[in-house]
C-alpha cells in the first residue's frame, strides 16, 4: 500500500511540517523504520534522537518542530500511530467467514433467531433459541451463544467463546478466543459438612466498546447483573466473579482475580495478578499494582501496592528495607545482648 503523508495527516488530524507529497508504504518501530515507513516518537528518549531514525516521517507531539525530517504533530502520538497501523494492516477476514449467505451451512441455529444485516457465522458455531444479533456481527468457529442472548452491532466473537443464557452484549464489543461469559457465580451455602449450590439467577451485561481478552471468565450474578461498563479493556486470563461492576474505561491486566460483589470505579487500572477481595469498592482513577492483594476499599485516585495493600510510596519504602532484615536482626540481637549485660551490672 502507498499513501501520501498529507493523507496520513488528515486521518490522524495532525499538522504537517514538510513532506506533504512524500509516499509512505508502511509503519514501523522507531529503530526499525526505513525511508518508506512512518514511525512515532512520544518521549524525550526518542525525541532527542529523532534525526537518527531512518524513517521517512515521524509522528510527534503537538508543536514539536525540532527535526530535519517531515513530522506529523498530534495531541497523542501513540494513538495516532495506532490509527496508521490500522490503515496499513487491516484485519483479514478468514475464508471460513465468506459464506455467500453469511451463515455457514454447518452452523446450528435454534428457534426464533433474529439478526441484522451483513453478519458472518462460521462453521460449527451453535446459536441457541431466541437469540438476537445486530448488524455486522462476526462469529468465529465453535462459538456457543445461549438462549435469549442479545448481541449488538459491530461485534466480533473469536473461536471457542461461550456466551451463556440471557447475557447482554453491547455494540462494538470484541471477545477473544476461549472466553466464557455468564458462567455460574461461585455460590454455595454450607450445609453441615457439605455445600448446597445457590442458584445463580442473574446475567452478565457487557456495555459498548468493551474488549475482553482471551480465556476470561465473567460470572453471572446471583441476582441482577454482573456489569462490564463502557470502554473497559481486559487482558487475557482475567476472572471477574458474580455481581461485580467494572466502571467505564477501566483496564484489567492479565491474571487479575476479582471476587464477588466488588464495585470498581471509572478509569481504574488493575495490574497483572492483582487479587481483589469480595464486597469492597475501588474508587475512580484507582491504580492497583502487580500482585497486590486488596482486602479493603480504596478511595478515589489512590495508588496501592503490596499484600495486604498499602499506598504505593509506602510500599516502595518497605521493599527497600526487606532485603536488609537479616542484617537488622543481627544488629538487634547484638544490641539486646549489650543491654542485658548493662542491666546485669546495674545495682
Amino acid at each position: 500500500m502507498e499513501i501520501l503523508l498529507s493523507r496520513i495527516g488528515e486521518v490522524v488530524e495532525g499538522k504537517l511540517s514538510g513532506g506533504y507529497d512524500n509516499i509512505i508504504c508502511g509503519a514501523a518501530p522507531f529503530d526499525m523504520a526505513t525511508q518508506d515507513d512512518i514511525t512515532f516518537a512520544d518521549t524525550a528518549k526518542f525525541l532527542k534522537k529523532i534525526d537518527k531514525t531512518d524513517a521517512g516521517a515521524v509522528i510527534v507531539p503537538k508543536n514539536f518542530t525540532r527535526s530535519s525530517k517531515p513530522v506529523v504533530m498530534v495531541e497523542n502520538p501513540r494513538v495516532a500511530f495506532a490509527k496508521v497501523l490500522a490503515i496499513f494492516y487491516p484485519p483479514a477476514k478468514p475464508e471460513y467467514l465468506n459464506s455467500p449467505a453469511g451463515i455457514s451451512s454447518n452452523t446450528y441455529i435454534g428457534k426464533n433467531f433474529l439478526c441484522g444485516k451483513d453478519i458472518s457465522i462460521a462453521p460449527f458455531a451453535v446459536i441457541q433459541n431466541n437469540v438476537t444479533l445486530g448488524d455486522h456481527v462476526i462469529i468465529h468457529p465453535n462459538v456457543v451463544v445461549g438462549d435469549n442472548v442479545v448481541i449488538g452491532n459491530d461485534v466480533k466473537i473469536y473461536p471457542n467463546v461461550t456466551i451463556l443464557e440471557r447475557c447482554r452484549i453491547g455494540n462494538r464489543v470484541i471477545i477473544h478466543a476461549g472466553t466464557v461469559i455468564g458462567s455460574d457465580g461461585f455460590g454455595f451455602a454450607p450445609d453441615g459438612e457439605s455445600y448446597f449450590k445457590i442458584p445463580q439467577t442473574g446475567i452478565v451485561q457487557i456495555d459498548d466498546d468493551v474488549e475482553i481478552g482471551a480465556n476470561n471468565t465473567i460470572d453471572r450474578a446471583t441476582f441482577g447483573k454482573t456489569r462490564i461498563c463502557r470502554g473497559v479493556k481486559t487482558d487475557n486470563l482475567v476472572h471477574i466473579a458474580h455481581n461485580v461492576t467494572v466502571g467505564e474505561n477501566s483496564v484489567i491486566v492479565a491474571q487479575v482475580g476479582i471476587s464477588g460483589s466488588v464495585t470498581i470505579g471509572k478509569h481504574a487500572i488493575l495490574a497483572g495478578q492483582a487479587g481483589i477481595a469480595g464486597h469492597i469498592t475501588l474508587g475512580d482513577n484507582v491504580t492497583i499494582g502487580p500482585q497486590a492483594g486488596v482486602a479493603a476499599s480504596v478511595q478515589n485516585g489512590q495508588v496501592m501496592s503490596g499484600s495486604p495493600e498499602m499506598p504505593h510510596r509506602l510500599w516502595l519504602r518497605v521493599q527497600r528495607i526487606i532485603y536488609k532484615l537479616p542484617e537488622l536482626k543481627k544488629n538487634l540481637s547484638e544490641i539486646e545482648k549489650r543491654l542485658n549485660m548493662i542491666e546485669g551490672r546495674t545495682p
